[in-house]
């Protein structure tokens, strides 16, 4: 192992600010950054590209060029040692004559876990590991989770009023936190794989769930909605949009939708084209799997403004309304499909298993917003990873829906990592400590 030299941390903190740049846009990849420095000057820079390759690495080494050889490679994750659709990213640096690596972060992927560092030293190049592992890890955190945990990283968003109310029962959208609070909660929307409500939310707010972000319009999240009777309204906004964003509605098989606890069959096969988890279904057809295919490049114009966020008014039924008539469910399902929605089949009250599947697709960051039934069934299973939580400054008093957070009263397990002002808003960041 070679030493630290003085610049080390200073170039490993700009890779690591700049891998944060295309969190949530490098699919099942994780968004690593990449310097080549030579005599102190940095030569090449680059970031995994978003749907995830090319890598870091290479893109960084093809800026440098011949600048390349003799000079140090700084990057936030192991270098891949394997073979997939792309050529091992340790293999680019051995061939293009860096004379040393410094590394953050070791990859836990069963296919890397320190081969990469092995093949480095093996060909002679000094190599480094642990600088600025703490911060590293900090901006890997949705990917680690993904690998160790096999489900993604839960972040648990809250807007309560001054006493700790989530909102007003039956008044829809109240507005509780100020626009600088609300164009954070966007930011996080951006550097997020996915977003989740539940159907009560989706029914009371009719949300759009998307990044509306003047310029990071393009990087609004997969939108999930915990829907077992599939109730979501083929007028609503998620419906409607959901060939410009994809929209997955998760249903109970049809006649399960209150059975709380109802296994899906067959776990944890998943089918990537439709999303159905142990069996197939029987309304769908070959035109309504290709309208749940990603989201095309052209984006619908979204204005700028922020309105209060959706999710933030917690005076809903989070159930949904009373059960509906039955043989309506494939009537509905099937209307929803043919607008682009997928609905995948899987129990909403096992959130474990929803969490796999969603890994399975790559799905590294969930981002939990809506409905104080929703969270606090997130919080009971213990899959909440990160609590972001946002204190407005009025009270919303009598019919006021409690919210399972307040300041000072987290549940056991996590700690107090970061305090803001956002105008009149107090910001408290809260992680769960392993």
């Amino acid at each position: 192992m070679s030493a630290v030299v003085p610049d080390d941390e200073r170039f490993m903190a700009a890779a690591i600010r700049l891998s944060r740049r295309n969190l949530g846009l490098t699919a099942t990849n994780p968004s690593v950054a990449c310097l080549i420095v030579r005599d102190g000057v940095v030569v090449g820079s680059a970031v995994t590209a978003p749907g995830g390759r090319p890598h870091a690495e290479t893109q960084a080494l093809a800026m440098a060029g011949e600048a390349a050889r003799g000079a140090t490679a700084y990057v936030t994750l192991e270098p891949c040692s394997h073979h997939g659709k792309t050529p091992p990213c340790a293999d680019a640096l051995i061939s293009s004559g860096v004379a040393r690596v410094v590394v953050s972060v070791t990859d836990p992927d069963e296919r890397v876990a320190g081969r990469g560092l092995s093949m480095l030293r093996d060909a002679g190049i000094a190599v480094e590991t642990g600088v600025l592992e703490t911060e590293g890890r900090a901006a890997l955190t949705a990917y680690l989770t993904r690998q160790t945990k096999k489900r993604p990283h839960v972040t648990l968003k809250l807007a309560v009023s001054s006493d700790g109310m989530l909102g007003r029962l039956g008044e829809g959208q109240v507005a509780i936190t100020g626009p600088v609070s609300r164009g954070q909660v966007h930011v996080a929307r951006a550097e997020t794989d996915a977003i989740l409500i539940g159907i009560g939310t989706a029914l009371a707010d009719d949300p759009e769930l998307t990044c509306r972000l003047p310029g990071l319009e393009s990087r609004s999240p997969v939108r999930i909605v915990l829907d077992p009777r599939v109730e979501l309204p083929p007028a609503s906004k998620l419906a409607r949009t959901a060939r410009d964003v994809p929209v997955i509605v998760v249903a109970a098989r049809e006649g399960e939708a209150d059975v709380p606890g109802t296994p899906p069959s067959g776990l944890p096969a998943i089918s990537l084209s439709r999303g159905e988890i142990g069996w197939e279904s029987s309304f769908s057809s070959s035109e309504n799997e290709e309208s749940a295919a990603p989201r095309s490049d052209g984006k619908e114009t979204i204005s700028p403004s922020i309105s209060p966020l959706e999710g933030e008014m917690a005076g809903r039924p989070e159930g949904g309304n009373p059960a509906a008539v039955p043989g309506e469910w494939r009537a509905r399902a099937a209307a929803l499909e043919t607008l682009g929605v997928e609905v995948l089949i899987c129990d909403p009250h096992r959130l474990g298993d929803l969490l796999a599947a969603l890994a399975t697709r790559g799905i590294s960051s969930l981002l939990v917003e809506g409905g104080a039934r929703t969270a606090r069934s997130f919080l009971d299973a213990g899959l909440v990873d990160r609590i972001m939580l946002f204190t407005g400054p009025k009270a919303i008093g009598k019919g006021g829906i409690a919210s399972p957070c307040v300041s000072g009263r987290m549940p056991q397990g996590f700690a107090l990592r970061r305090t803001a002002r956002y105008g009149a808003d107090i910001f408290e960041e809260y992680e769960r400590d392993e």
